[in-house]
């Protein structure tokens, strides 16, 4: 009977989420992380207002009191913007290069006068931290400085160098990304990237443990405009063509076009582990996808949902309109903005090809909009998934780690760009319906905030560690 009652008791153990201090009192440590939070919220770092040098040079100061040396903290300036750069280093008796790890300073902007609260006051109310940056990205910064601050204090000693590279402008041009992985290269050179604003674990309404997700890829971001022109003339004399009609025409042609099936070993491991939680045909689509992609009725499945037609290629649809000049002249040119998310690998030039093939009309002009960033898939590298594994498990046993492809875009595109690996393993645990990052009252459950704390320390003490 004693027996039995061992083995229930280890059975509950593992199925119940780590404590951590601050269930009870928040700890020195806790304490300091939520004043960086508190205090990184109320500098509003949106594009235009100039404070992201005041958030670096804010950080800056944190990491010269817990004693890490000045020549390792670079603060790199961009016009209103700026890059944070910290050094934490190791002994290099791992004989490996650094790990950088990445998070961005800058939020999108919120107006107060929208938000039931200030949006740049952290406040605690019904279980959650409220304010703009609670999510996307200041828990991110929050989590790692508080971490280095808290092994340095811990007298930790990694075996190799950890390096903190915190963008300014990742909601806007990646300017300062850029330059983290190009220009301070020497600075921020390292074997992977670890990134704090992707990934993390997914939570059913009912709060249990659903899984956790890696990003390990992002699709390549581009915008086309495509123009049709006209001579024109008096609108009381049409003529047989038309630039608003012929954009129209291209427009339908567009739409129509379905770009071939594409994958990877990451997205089918995606669909693998996420059938086993999709109930219906669209859980059958993910299994048989796995194992066959070419299946039409699985594409065919998977694509008539909007969640995951981007995980089963390339995507391109139109998203903005002009054209025209007066209501009673014959239109001189329309244009039509196309925004495509293209599949690693399948190239944006490939795409544009495409794209003209199936419009089929070579007085239809095409133009990029600004030049895009490419970025392979990175490898599923078990000195990662290892280490990465065995946090989560010691949080929540047992939830399976499930990589993925990003539809959207953050700073592991020019990591991934210029070389490094980049994963995206952030400490938060958030159900869908609490996600209102870039939107109004942005939150975060506290429990994820110290959960994320927890996460962190016991990443880079497991993946740098003795």
């Amino acid at each position: 009977m004693k027996q039995t009652l061992t083995a229930i008791a280890l059975a509950a153990t593992l199925l119940t989420p780590l404590a951590h201090a601050s269930q009870d009192a928040p700890t020195a440590h806790e304490q300091k992380a939520l004043e960086i939070y508190r205090t990184s919220i109320a500098m509003r770092t949106a594009a235009g207002f100039g404070n992201v040098p005041k958030l670096a040079s804010y950080l800056a100061d944190e990491f010269r009191a817990a004693g890490f040396d000045d020549a390792d903290i670079h603060i790199k300036e961009m016009g209103e913007t700026a890059a944070l750069i910290v050094r934490y280093r190791g002994d290099g008796s791992s004989g490996k290069k650094p790990i950088l790890l990445s998070a961005h300073m800058d939020v999108v902007d919120a107006l107060p006068e929208d938000w039931e609260r200030d949006p740049f006051t952290l406040i605690e109310e019904d279980g959650y931290f409220f304010g703009r940056g609670t999510v996307d990205n200041k828990m991110g910064t929050t989590s790692l400085t508080s971490t280095f601050l808290r092994l340095k204090a811990e007298g930790f000693v990694p075996t190799r160098d950890l390096i903190i590279a915190f963008s300014g402008d990742e909601e806007s041009g990646m300017v300062t990304t850029e330059a983290l992985a190009n220009d301070f290269r020497d600075l921020t050179d390292a074997e992977f990237v670890l990134i704090a604003d992707a990934g993390g674990g997914a939570l059913a309404e009912d709060g249990s443990v659903i899984s956790y997700n890696m990003q390990a890829a992002e699709k390549t971001f581009v915008t086309f405009e495509m123009t049709a022109t006209n001579p024109g003339g008096h609108s009381s004399r049409p003529r047989d063509d038309n630039a608003i009609y012929d954009l129209a025409d291209a427009l339908k042609k567009v739409q129509a076009y379905k770009f071939p099936v594409a994958y990877s070993d990451l997205t089918r491991a995606f669909f693998k582990a996420s059938s086993k939680r999709t109930a219906g045909d669209l859980g059958k689509a993910m299994a048989v996808f796995a194992e066959d992609p070419s299946n039409e009725w699985a594409v065919k499945t998977l694509r008539s949902n909007p969640e995951y037609v981007g995980t089963t290629g390339t995507t391109c649809v139109a998203t903005m309109l002009r054209g025209g000049h007066a209501e009673n002249a014959l239109p001189q040119s329309a244009t039509a903005t196309v925004n495509c998310r293209v599949f690693p690998g399948a190239g944006v030039d490939n795409t544009l090809n495409a794209l003209k093939a199936a419009v089929a009309n070579p007085a239809i002009t095409w133009e990029v909009t600004y030049e895009p960033t490419e970025s392979p898939s990175s490898p599923l590298r078990e000195d990662v998934l290892g280490p990465l594994t065995k946090t989560v498990h010691t949080m929540y046993p047992g939830v399976e780690i499930v990589p993925y492809m990003e539809s959207g875009g953050t700073d592991g595109m020019h990591f991934r760009g210029a070389g490094m690996d980049s994963y995206g393993v952030s400490g938060i645990y958030m159900k869908g319906s609490d996600m209102y990052a870039h939107g109004l009252n942005e939150r975060v459950p506290v429990k994820a905030f110290y959960d994320s704390l927890d996460h962190w320390h016991m990443l880079l003490t497991e993946i740098a560690g003795h």
